[in-house]
């Protein structure tokens, strides 16, 4: 007869036993630098507040690199998940895989320490089946897979990132180019994938000082290959230093979650890297920065967020909206320049719906980037949300306008003029433009009160000649409604009124070669408008008796 097999025991480790970080509590009301330099001496990796929140050290050490040292240590906080000791490990390993940067570990009121992920995290993936490939534009499966095959060739690994794989696992396959981040060599990596697509090493596009290459494939717009990278911010604002990396430091440096997602494109497989939790924000419809000094580290993020938001019908969760008012808080930032905040007003014009993204920066305060007396009032709201429906009209109208110009004008028509001033300065603006711009300003202040329905066309047309484009159209947009129908008036009745004599004729029909001249010009067109001149021969006969009324001599007919 056998015997049974003996039966042990088995251990199933609690969340106590997978402490690997210590936890050290601070002052109240400690500052950053105090609390970093008691982690520093107990080698902690995380500081509890007297409320008993938590912050990380990492987040210390940001803090003190941007020269915030005098920050409560408090504004750091992180909303991490909290377990008790007897918590099992599969659920603490969940939290971590989840995204968690830490999870606390609680013995009753007392913190007994915290759970960190491994430094191989970030290098486990999921692996993504045919669903996700599915989901790509038509041809880029095909060209990551050559790429799959090229990286094995060379030894390198290859990642998809960004918001490419983002849009693929919110069900959007809309074209688009393909960012591509490698461990290892992106300039010869682009080089063979051009070879193999047959694009000319001469279309190829090389920054050598950025480690970064474009190569323009016919049936995907463009394949942006970048060297793994990590950055380092010296100054709130500034642009960062970057450096040759990891991957999953790569991803750490991104602006939120949902866009710190990767594929590893693999011959034998595709897996995807979610190590900050981009996948579950998605599914609650949140947008999440990575750390809470992420909108200080690059101001920039605030007009993404909300571009993003508007695009992807995501909010800010609480924590990152308490992160981007601290922000805000903390500024102005000198480093930050007019041009960058330019061009992310540009990107947003590009959206589908600008004037969504444009308002939630509005109701944020983000706008006190370009003067801190800025203040976005219910008229900026609506002159904003007008101004997809203006640009249409202006193209309708034939009104060459750049975009950006009315964009801005809509954002500082309600200012007072000195801080109107003050934000097209901040923006760049400068000759032409900022003149033009200063006018268009003007009329759409001044000018309404000096339009009227009523009167001769001639009348009612004067304000508006001679006027610029983007006059007109931020007259439209924000003189109110008898200026609408009025410049939508002149523009479809009266602009294009013309006298049919030249300067050359009235001048041989007795005006002098002077001013004179131009001004016979104008009567002759409000003649026209006002219907007192309908033909060549009236005209002849205008110019004729204006030049017999001022004492000059009239030439003989035949000579006009």
């Amino acid at each position: 007869m056998a015997k049974r097999a003996h039966v042990y025991p088995q251990a199933a480790p609690a969340a106590s036993d997978l402490v690997n970080a210590r936890v050290v509590r601070v002052p109240a009301r400690a500052r950053v630098a105090e609390a970093l330099a008691r982690a520093r001496r107990r080698d902690a990796a995380l500081v509890a507040t007297a409320a008993g929140d938590v912050a990380l050290r990492q987040d210390l050490s940001r803090a003190v690199g941007l020269g915030l040292e005098g920050l409560a240590a408090e504004e750091l906080v992180r909303s991490l998940p909290v377990v008790s000791v007897s918590e099992s490990e599969v659920r603490v390993r969940r939290l971590l895989a989840a995204g968690a940067p830490a999870v606390v570990v609680r013995d009753r009121r007392e913190i007994l320490g915290a759970v960190m992920p491994g430094p191989g995290r970030l290098t486990i993936g999921t692996p993504v089946g045919r669903w996700f490939r599915d989901r790509l534009p038509q041809a880029a499966g095909p060209a990551l897979d050559t790429l799959a095959g090229l990286a094995a060739e060379a030894g390198v690994r290859v990642f998809l990132v960004g918001g490419t794989v983002r849009d693929a696992l919110l069900g959007r396959s809309g074209a688009g180019d393909l960012d591509i981040v490698v461990e290892g060599d992106a300039l010869a990596l682009a080089r063979a994938f051009a070879a193999a697509h047959g694009v000319p090493s001469a279309a190829t596009v090389e920054h050598l000082r950025f480690l970064t290459a474009s190569v323009p494939v016919s049936a995907l717009g463009r394949v942006d290959f970048a060297t793994a990278r990590s950055e380092r911010y010296e100054r709130p604002g500034a642009l960062p230093r970057v450096m040759p990396a990891t991957i999953s430091q790569d991803l750490g440096r991104r602006d939120f979650t949902v866009n710190a997602l990767a594929v590893e494109l693999d011959a034998d497989g595709w897996e995807l890297l979610d190590p900050f939790g981009g996948r579950r924000d998605l599914a609650a419809g949140h947008l999440c920065v990575l750390h809470p000094l992420s909108f200080v580290e690059d101001p920039t993020r605030i007009f993404r967020a909300a571009r993003y938001a508007a695009r992807l019908g995501l909010a800010l969760d609480a924590w990152t909206a308490r992160a981007q008012a601290r922000a805000l808080r903390l500024g102005p930032y000198p480093a930050l320049s007019g041009q960058r905040l330019t061009a992310e007003i540009e990107h947003m014009l590009g959206e589908r719906r600008p004037s969504e993204a444009l308002c939630r920066l509005g109701r944020s305060g983000a706008f006190r980037l370009l003067d801190a007396r800025y203040r976005f009032s219910r008229r900026s709201a609506a002159y904003v949300n007008a101004l997809s429906e203006a640009l249409e009209w202006s193209h309708q109208r034939g009104l060459a306008i750049e975009p950006l110009e009315l964009t801005v004008l809509a954002l500082v028509a309600d200012q007072p003029r000195d801080v109107a001033d003050a934000v097209l300065a901040r923006l760049g603006f400068s000759g032409e433009p900022l003149t033009r711009l200063g006018r268009a300003l003007e009329a759409a202040r001044d000018l309404p009160g000096r339009l009227t329905g009523a009167g001769p066309a001639s009348q009612r047309a004067r304000p508006l000649w001679n006027r610029s484009p983007v006059e007109l159209a931020g007259l439209w947009l924000a003189g109110g409604a008898r200026a609408r129908d009025t410049v939508d008036w002149f523009l479809s009745r009266a602009a294009g009124a013309r006298p049919v004599l030249t300067g050359d004729a009235v001048v041989a029909l007795g005006v002098p070669r002077s001013a004179e001249v131009a001004r016979v010009l104008r009567d002759l067109r409000d003649a026209r408008l006002d219907g007192i001149v309908t033909d060549r021969d009236s005209e002849v006969a205008y110019v004729e008796h204006w030049a017999k009324q001022h004492g000059h001599g009239v030439s003989a007919r035949d000579s006009v």
